[in-house]
């Protein structure tokens, strides 16, 4: 291997191109070496009976012998192995046990979450990047898995008769390069300057991560000061993922502690393209600055600044465990997003906007607004599952963030944010999870709040947006009655400025708030910030809405009552069908 680093439950490994081409040449690396002496320190500790029986301790002297045995192994059978090193006899002369070892020691290097980061400074890695990631993540995974069988047949004398081909080299791989050009001529970027820019991406889902923490809380905080100024980096343990945010470019900078989620971006954000790097961003985000960088600015030190200067939004977030969850990510960049488009006068969005057609012909662009778990994305699920007989298809624009423009024909269009999802695996319809699990990302999937991250559109399509026919307040938390239906009509501008704006929700557990919350327009994430210039640009376009005959109203999705979570978004979803066909 080039170089590596092990941090916690972490294997990074750096390259510039090139791992290992043989079984020889990973078994006589320093990560091998390192792994077998983690590995059976833990059997040590635990006073494993095969490390008794085998006389095995943890010592350096014998962690080399038995790698040197395990390199014979890969190639000779245990009887010629004997015979070579008379001095192993402890260790080979019981082999069901030291293939109990060997078996314990591939599943311990396999509870690792492994990255490769190849550097294309040098050579042009990009340019190739399928080649560049057969050389090292799909070599690396044949090799680790032809030794295990290798070594195991010759120690137990016989093949397995069920192959399981489990991930076995790495989980995330990227090509990257510095981004020096984009930041020289401004010394106030020197803090990240260096830091490698990430080309292309390759995971192998479906990938089950398990994050630090699995809910948020707070909201993020504008702050006066820039936190490029506050903050001192080591560009050696960070990279950056370029991610464009429906028409904006955003650079997110993550710490090594933050890996598995900052990689998981890739599907939820689209990868900017070469050609839109030749500029400075929209927006940054540092997601991992040390500990203590922030204290005392807000009471979460989750906070972001306009630099007016130089005309671009900042983000930061610390590395403390309390944020390693993926809606610190994911919202902050949503935060950074809504914020800019508010200083444009435009107005942002917490909803989901798609687009469908019919088979009659009929065409029809719903945006459903609504806080976490209200209920948008089931509703709208249910819809595709329920309506299959009627529905030609169905295109995602956006699944929990964008935009609203006015064109100058008077058109409400809608555009969106990101290309993927990240949904609550208890909220989703049965199976539904299942049918995409093999491009997805699952967090946490042993406690509550367990998501999913999957691509559910194309950036082209959210870029593109549609013309709005419907839109809708997700209303989680009424029962539906007389009095109250499933989908409601609101009579005018004010009416409809008044429920949206309170923006009521049951909470779901997605964050600390529990039971009946309000958020201005379900919208913490730049509105409730900008609250006084985002009144003025509501009332235009609402009143715009009802001037241009955009039906607006609320569907009542029941999910936050409980024994609806399934039924509530299906009988929402049968009478939008019925409202549309």
């Amino acid at each position: 291997m080039n170089s590596y680093k092990i941090i916690n439950k972490k294997i990074i490994i750096g390259t510039n191109g090139r791992l290992c081409d043989t079984s020889s040449e990973v078994i006589h690396s320093k990560l091998f070496h390192e792994i077998v002496s983690k590995g059976i320190k833990k059997l040590c500790d635990k006073n494993s009976i095969y490390t008794q029986k085998l006389d095995i301790k943890h010592v350096e002297e014998q962690i080399k012998q038995i790698v040197d045995i395990f390199e014979l192994l890969s190639k000779n059978h245990i009887s010629i192995v004997r015979n070579i090193r008379p001095d192993a006899e402890n260790l080979l002369q019981y082999p069901t046990e030291l293939n109990n070892v060997l078996e314990f020691l591939y599943n311990y290097w396999r509870e690792f979450e492994r990255y490769i980061v190849c550097d294309s400074q040098s050579d042009n890695l990009d340019e190739r990047p399928y080649r560049t990631f057969d050389e090292t993540v799909e070599r690396l995974t044949h090799l680790v898995r032809k030794i295990y069988r290798d070594i195991s047949e010759n120690i137990i004398s016989q093949h397995p008769r069920t192959y399981r081909q489990v991930n076995s080299g790495a989980e995330f791989a990227c090509i990257s390069y510095p981004a020096k050009e984009i930041f020289s001529s401004n010394s106030r970027f020197d803090n990240i300057k260096d830091i490698p820019l990430i080309r292309q991406i390759m995971m192998n889902p479906p990938l089950i991560l398990e994050t630090p923490m699995n809910k948020r809380k707070g909201q993020f905080v504008e702050i006066d000061q820039n936190p490029l100024e506050l903050v001192v980096l080591n560009q050696n343990e960070w990279l950056c993922y370029p991610a464009k945010v429906g028409d904006l470019l955003i650079f997110i900078y993550f710490h090594q502690r933050f890996f598995e989620l900052g990689f998981s971006a890739c599907n939820l954000f689209e990868i900017a393209p070469k050609e839109d790097l030749n500029r400075k961003p929209d927006a940054i985000y540092l997601y991992g600055v040390s500990e203590d960088a922030l204290n005392g600015l807000a009471e979460i030190p989750t906070v972001f600044h306009e630099d007016k200067e130089n005309d671009m939004f900042i983000g930061a977030c610390p590395r403390n465990d309390e944020f390693g969850y993926f809606g610190y990510l994911k919202k902050m960049v949503l935060t950074l997003h809504n914020s800019i488009k508010i200083k444009k006068g435009i107005l942002p969005f917490h909803g989901s906007l798609v687009e469908i057609s019919l088979q009659s012909g009929k065409r029809a662009s719903i945006l459903m607004i609504g806080d976490t778990g209200a209920g948008k994305s089931e509703t709208l699920e249910a819809y595709k599952q329920l309506g299959g007989d009627l529905i030609s298809e169905t295109t995602i624009i956006s699944d929990d963030m964008g935009s609203v423009e006015i064109e100058k024909d008077g058109t409400v269009r809608g555009i969106g944010t990101e290309i993927g999802a990240f949904l609550r695996l208890d909220d989703l319809q049965p199976g539904y999870a299942f049918g995409q699990i093999d491009r997805s990302i699952l967090m946490n999937a042993h406690l509550t709040n367990a998501r999913i991250i999957l691509p559910v559109t194309f950036y082209e399509t959210v870029l593109k947006g549609t013309k709005i026919d419907y839109i809708f307040y997700a209303n989680n938390y009424e029962e539906v009655t007389d009095d109250k239906p499933v989908i409601e009509r609101i009579p005018d501008a004010e009416k409809a400025l008044d429920i949206f704006s309170k923006g009521n929700v049951m909470s779901k557990g997605t964050t600390t708030s529990t039971g009946l919350v309000s958020s201005y327009f379900a919208n913490i994430f730049g509105p409730v910030q900008y609250k006084e210039e985002h009144d003025q640009i509501a009332e235009k376009y609402f009143n715009h809405f009802y001037q241009h005959g955009v039906f607006v109203g609320q569907i009542r999705t029941q999910l936050g009552i409980q024994g609806m979570e399934q039924e509530g978004p299906e009988i929402a979803a049968r009478e939008l069908i019925e409202m549309i066909s």
